[in-house]
């Protein structure tokens, strides 16, 4: 970290943004990947319906 210090304030600020962004992507990507990863909820969901209508008849 000593390293750090020695830098100016703009690179600094840089190199805190692209962290912050990357953090930032990485949990969206993750988030994306993990919600629509699946669509079991959708297929329960039409298979109830499914269900639903053929009982009516």
């Amino acid at each position: 970290m000593s390293g750090f210090s020695s830098l100016a304030p703009k690179t600094k600020n840089l190199i805190v943004a692209g962290g912050l962004s990357g953090f930032v992507l990485g949990v969206y990507y993750y988030t994306m990947r993990a919600v629509g990863g699946s669509d079991e909820l959708q297929v329960a969901i039409d298979k109830f319906e499914e269900m639903k209508k053929n009982s009516k008849e």
